[in-house]
């Protein structure tokens, strides 16, 4: 049942993309909040 298939890989590299941008987006967002904060 275990097949590795070259989808399963793009599937991963897919979602580390999706994670890292949505980590990156919500960095920013908080970055942009304490700099208006802290002004």
């Amino acid at each position: 049942m275990n097949e590795k298939k070259p989808k399963s890989t793009f599937a991963k590299i897919t979602q580390v993309v999706i994670w890292t941008m949505l980590i990156l987006t919500v960095g920013s967002v908080f970055l942009a909040a304490y700099t208006s904060i802290m002004k």
